[in-house]
C-alpha cells in the first residue's frame, strides 16, 4: 500500500539527495542496478552512499564516489527487502543526464528503482517478485506509461540494469 507517498512495507531511510519535482505527472520507472564496491553484496554501503554517510576508509573505490550526492526511490535488496529513500512526489537523484521520448531529465518524472546487482551478475527470484508487487501498487497510484532501464534513458552512460536483467520476468511492462 502507498501512503503519503511512502510504501508501507518498506523500510524508510531518508536520503538529503532530492528535491521538489517540477510539476509533471510520473510516468515512468526507471530500473537501475547498484552494488558497492563494485560486485559486493550483502552490506549497507548502498544504503551508507544514498544518506552520504559512506566510510571512504572502507574500500579505494569510495574514495572516486564520495563527492556524487545520488539517490533512488526504492532499493531492492538480494533479499527482497525494499528500502524507500524519497518519497515519490520528490524528485530522487537517480537517472542524472537522459532523455525518454524526447522529454529530457527524466528525475522530472520518473521513480527510480535500484536493484542490488551488477551486470554480470543474476538477479533472485525474489528480487523480481518485489518487484512487480512495487510497480503494480505504482501503476495503481501514478499514470505510469513506461518502464525501461537506465541504459534505456542513457544509453551512452549506462549499462544498467544488464544483461542478466531478465524482462520478461516483469508482470507489466510497458
Amino acid at each position: 500500500m502507498i501512503n503519503n507517498h511512502r510504501l508501507e512495507n518498506a523500510k524508510q531511510i531518508s536520503s538529503p539527495n532530492f528535491n521538489k519535482r517540477p510539476n509533471q505527472a510520473i510516468s515512468l520507472i526507471v530500473i537501475h542496478n547498484i552494488s558497492l564496491p563494485p560486485g559486493k553484496f550483502n552490506n549497507n554501503h548502498i544504503e551508507d552512499f544514498f544518506t552520504n554517510q559512506l566510510n571512504t576508509s572502507q574500500h579505494p573505490y569510495f574514495k572516486t564516489i564520495k563527492e556524487l550526492k545520488v539517490s533512488a526511490h526504492l532499493l531492492i535488496k538480494r533479499n527482497g527487502m525494499i528500502i524507500q529513500f524519497v518519497p515519490f512526489n520528490q524528485r530522487a537523484w537517480h537517472a542524472g543526464e537522459s532523455s525518454y521520448k524526447g522529454k529530457y531529465n527524466c528525475n522530472d518524472f520518473s521513480i527510480g528503482i535500484e536493484l542490488q546487482g551488477d551486470d554480470n551478475t543474476p538477479y533472485e527470484s525474489v528480487q523480481y517478485e518485489a518487484l512487480n508487487k512495487v510497480i503494480n501498487l505504482l501503476k495503481s497510484h501514478y499514470p505510469i506509461s513506461a518502464i525501461k532501464g537506465h541504459s534505456d534513458i542513457s544509453p551512452i552512460r549506462k549499462t544498467d540494469p544488464g544483461p542478466y536483467f531478465k524482462w520478461s520476468k516483469l508482470h507489466a511492462i510497458t
